[in-house]
């Protein structure tokens, strides 16, 4: 609209009832949602560098594209967005991406998320999936002082599989064999004093010393004070690594000896396991997702849908297209 009719659509809007400035309010908002969606997107790009096709750093403007700014590189031809080469890329409906970030802070169902936004099922899990691929992975990088390392099990779950290498069992059911078993899925969770986490999914059965040495070792520091239950994994993982370790037996009756102690581990398994049963079983597949999303929502370290939409999108890691 050129600027002379738009002036005189403003001295009408005085005019209009209630229903009409409802109406028209109504019409306005994913326009405005769209808008700061691509505010929040491009400032997130903002630092990226080269083409994310052939890495150039020569290339112009190309107009706009679902309301996104697009770019043609003048050395391979190629266009491209914000998004292009994130996991966010060629995802739709972004005008509503802020609402279903929002749900995702109250850690709604995926049909619940559906149904509040009037998308599709599949839709719901696409963008839930897709927004915590790079975001999942946004953590300190080691543990420092005294960190607490223990293990919790949960049903090894194919939900949503279409072939199974077993018989079938209902939702909530039990294990066919007592104790910690192949059925059971591990996670290895560690933190720190300062309440930094980390945490792996290593595989089915009792941790051992191995996927110790894989996941936790990369992760600590050396001069760390390792403390964790008796399990023999990781009395053989610290005889290997030269860290000093303490342990806690907890099946004699002792939970804390000083400041050593598991508590803060045992108390984020708790939140974790609570968290988790809402859901009604997660496919063992994705659970390193739920992992880092509860990760997020632990102590409020992602307080908003605009926070959440940045780690989507890697604004802390290196980017790779600049404006």
């Amino acid at each position: 609209m050129h600027a002379r009719p738009f002036e005189q659509f403003l001295k009408q809007l005085s005019a209009l009832t209630r229903r009409q400035r409802e109406r028209l309010l109504d019409l306005l908002a994913p326009a405005a949602k769209l808008d700061k969606a691509v505010d929040l997107i491009e400032q997130a790009a903002a630092c990226r560098l080269a083409c994310p096709h052939c890495q150039s750093r020569h290339f112009h403007r190309h107009g706009r594209a679902h309301g996104l700014q697009r770019y043609r590189c003048k050395d391979c031809g190629r266009t491209c967005n914000a998004l292009s080469g994130t996991a966010l890329a060629r995802l739709r409906h972004k005008e509503r991406w802020l609402d279903y970030l929002g749900g995702m802070l109250d850690s709604r169902s995926i049909r619940r998320s559906a149904a509040d936004l009037g998308v599709a099922g599949a839709t719901s899990f696409r963008w839930r999936h897709r927004f915590l691929t790079v975001s999942k992975d946004d953590r300190v990088q080691c543990l420092a002082g005294i960190a607490e390392a223990d293990e919790m099990y949960v049903l090894e779950s194919h939900k949503g599989a279409r072939k199974l290498d077993r018989p079938p069992r209902k939702r909530g059911g039990k294990a066919t064999k007592r104790g910690i078993s192949h059925e059971q899925v591990c996670i290895l969770v560690a933190r720190d004093r300062t309440g930094q986490t980390l945490d792996w999914v290593p595989g089915t059965g009792a941790v051992t010393r191995q996927q110790l040495h894989q996941h936790l070792l990369p992760r600590l520091e050396r001069d760390v004070l390792l403390v964790t239950d008796a399990h023999g994994a990781y009395r053989a993982f610290a005889r290997d690594t030269g860290i000093s370790h303490e342990t806690i037996n907890l099946q004699a009756g002792v939970r804390v000896r000083g400041a050593i102690h598991v508590q803060n581990v045992n108390a984020y398994h708790s939140r974790l396991r609570g968290w988790l049963l809402p859901f009604r079983g997660v496919a063992s597949r994705y659970l390193p997702n739920y992992l880092g999303w509860r990760w997020a929502l632990d102590g409020g370290r992602v307080g908003s849908a605009e926070g959440l939409l940045r780690a989507a999108l890697g604004a802390r890691q290196q980017a790779i297209f600049h404006t």
